[in-house]
């Protein structure tokens, strides 16, 4: 530790702090524009200067390395003047937009000028203009307003792991250049705009919409992955106009992925509003009443054992436990939750959860990957794997499809077969993942839907176990879900009971004749085998009218999760709550309501009437769930379990099929970004033009 003196008060940092974070740990505000916390130091701004005894001029605190004895002043006549020319320098290009702006009322050059800032500037020349750029369908170029701060450069290079950001020129004709004229090629690049502390990146789809004091703000979760990154939904009336992060250090960090940012136009266009039922082949607008009583009817011509229900990928905790209650009523063995094929192993609940933790990713010294790509499939996560490559001695193994993960990798094998040399040690990479202190291995959906899906949990248990991923303070052994929806499923047993089917032995069966009666709840994904045959009646309740609504013989609309108080679990194990932004549209209520009021028509008594009884009730028969935002996860008492559990586990086959990827599109993955036109011109942007490459 060393000791400063910042306007007189002795403050003590850190070896390798900077003067900034000594300011900042005595609570001093210092204005800046190139330093962001999370990026490295630029010192190019200069807006950060203050005055150290000793030296004639100001320095750049953001820069300056703290050492002992150094004597700070932050508020002198000194340092007030060397501001008021930095902003003058900084404000000779800088056009006058403030009043067509986007960026007004939370723009940092508006609030640091009113701050810091002369009365007036001194310079008379003409003002240089910058041509626009085009950075894809999400960004807004007006770069005339840069300040080159250079934080999108960064931002660029260091987190999202596309260096095509960069600045071009000299002197006055500097300017940031994306070099030849195309979209930035990451699925991160709508964090430029937070980074950005002028207007010179704003949002494409905000742009002109409102002002940022018109907007009611929500604190919530993002749902169309299984990170539960933390955001803030700001809507306007009945209208979501922009999704911003929140700062979570240890999920999110300060982004969020474009899929996160911009989705929520998909929450206008295709939604459900209303019951319908079928009549003569054609879904028509009904009662809440007639809908009940049609699916009354249904019920009462099949028996428990032809009844089933399939919970999709953005369901809540609430009312996935309700649909559950309400199933086991009515009797019916046939649950479960993982409509995409996947089979993970339940016996205990550190077998599907990302054991290590998205912190703790930062602590790993190798990482196996096998059967994802968790640049699609958890851009968040990804970052934090990026993140602790750039800070060295990780190593990163890969058994799967080859893809682009922003970081070095070696490549094992496309098949299984990489993971019994693995086990055997008879690749070279065992040997580096051998010498790991701690190794952690990660097991994709893609991987958990294939038919040795089984086989492949086990070994990678082996692996992990064989290589030292178990420890008393430390359980490397990972599942990446991608479904917000999954983990918290499987803690709520929401799974087939006994001599229960799964979604894919449902849907074969409902074919056949044999399963009458299907619930599906928000259940869309699996729309290649949603059931064809009018032997099986089919309930839908959902938000939107998609794959799955198509075929339904009674919709029941539900609300999406911007739209509700609810509970979900991420992949590793963290209760977090989504909280409601805005009203259902027309008569689509909670889903949980839905289903208390159906079992009511149904004469069936369930224990609650209100989402805090409901919450009661789920608590008292599973209390991990109280528990918000933590994990609940003590490695000295799982670790005993998860090696009793191998010793149990009988020999798995492998497949010798190649991995393939489980997303292929990364921006229309569920409902919701199927409705969306944002999403539609990403994917024209994006994923349609590399397959034309």
């Amino acid at each position: 530790m060393m000791t400063l003196l910042v306007n007189g008060r002795p403050i003590e940092v850190e070896e390798g702090s900077t003067v900034l974070d000594a300011c900042h740990k005595a609570s001093i505000e210092i204005p800046v524009f190139c330093y962001h916390p999370k990026l490295s130091i630029a010192g190019n701004c200069r807006m950060c200067l203050v005055e150290m005894e000793g030296c004639s001029k100001p320095i750049a605190s953001c820069a300056y390395p703290a050492s002992q004895g150094l004597v700070i002043h932050t508020n002198t006549a000194f340092v007030e003047e060397a501001r008021k020319g930095t902003l003058e320098f900084l404000l000779i290009n800088h056009p006058l937009d403030c009043p067509i702006c986007d960026q007004g009322g939370e723009c940092d050059l508006q609030d640091i000028t009113y701050a810091y800032g002369a009365l007036s500037g001194r310079f008379q020349e003409n003002k240089r203009a910058v041509s626009d750029k085009e950075l894809g369908p999400f960004i807004k170029t007006d770069m005339t307003r840069c300040i080159l701060c250079t934080r999108c450069v960064r931002f660029a290079d260091e987190i999202a792991g596309v260096p095509e950001l960069g600045v071009i020129g000299r002197g006055e004709l500097s300017e940031i250049s994306i070099g030849v004229e195309r979209a930035i090629s990451s699925e991160l690049s709508g964090n430029l705009i937070d980074v950005c502390p002028v207007g010179a990146l704003t949002s494409k789809p905000y742009a002109f919409k409102s002002r940022s004091w018109e907007l009611k703000k929500t604190e919530s979760i993002d749902c169309l992955d299984a990170v539960g990154s933390n955001i803030r939904i700001d809507t306007l009336g009945p209208e979501v106009m922009r999704i911003l992060p929140r700062l979570n250090d240890d999920i999110n960090e300060a982004w969020i992925s474009d899929k996160t940012r911009f989705f929520y136009d998909g929450l206008r266009y295709q939604r459900l509003d209303q019951p319908y039922i079928r009549h003569k082949g054609r879904l028509v607008p009904a009662s809440w009443t007639e809908a009940f009583k049609k699916i009354e009817k249904e019920l009462s011509l099949c028996a428990p054992s032809e009844r089933g229900a399939i919970v999709g990928n953005l369901a809540d905790v609430e009312s996935i436990f309700a649909l559950k209650e309400l199933m086991l009523a009515l009797k019916s063995p046939h649950l479960d939750c993982c409509e995409d094929g996947s089979r993970p192993f339940t016996d205990l609940r550190s077998l599907y959860l990302f054991n290590t933790g998205i912190p703790g990713i930062e602590e790993a010294d190798a990482c196996l990957l096998i059967g994802t790509n968790p640049r699609l499939e958890a851009t968040l996560l990804n970052v934090r794997l990026r993140k602790r490559y750039l800070q060295g001695n990780f190593d990163v193994g890969m058994v799967g499809h080859k893809a682009d993960l922003t970081y070095p990798y070696t490549f094992i094998s496309e098949t299984p077969a990489g993971l019994e040399a693995l086990l055997e040690g008879k690749t070279p990479w065992a040997s580096i993942f051998k010498k790991a202190k701690k190794p952690m291995v990660i097991l994709g959906s893609g991987a958990l839907k294939r038919t040795d899906g089984m086989a492949l949990q086990a070994y990678a248990l082996k692996i992990a176990q064989k290589y030292g991923a178990f420890r008393d303070d430390w359980i490397g052994y990972n599942i990446l879900h991608t479904a917000a929806s999954r983990v918290g499923a499987l803690d709520v047993g929401f799974i087939p009971q006994k001599e229960g089917w799964t979604a894919q032995k449902m849907y074969q069966e409902a074919e056949k004749g044999n399963l009458k009666f299907l619930y599906l709840l928000g259940a869309d994904e699996n729309h290649e085998k949603r059931v064809n045959s009018t032997n099986c009646f089919v309930v839908y309740q959902g938000h939107h009218g998609d794959f799955a609504a198509q075929r339904a013989d009674v919709i029941l609309p539900g609300s999406a999760f911007t739209e509700k108080n609810a509970t979900y679990v991420n992949t590793e194990g963290r209760v977090q709550c989504v909280s409601q932004a805005l009203f259902p549209p027309g008569e689509a209520k909670e889903d949980w309501a839905i289903i208390k009021a159906l079992s009511e028509h149904l004469r069936l008594k369930l224990r609650y009437d209100s989402l805090i009884d409901l919450r009661e009730h789920l608590f008292e028969q599973y209390p991990f769930l109280r528990d918000q935002n933590r994990r609940n996860i003590e490695a000295q008492k799982v670790i005993p379990a998860i090696e009793a559990f191998l010793k149990g586990l009988s020999p798995q086959q492998l497949s010798s099929e190649a991995f393939v990827p489980f997303i292929s599109n990364y921006y229309m993955t569920d409902s919701i970004t199927r409705a969306s036109p944002m999403m539609a011109r990403a994917t024209e942007t994006f994923t349609l033009k590399r397959k034309e490459k």
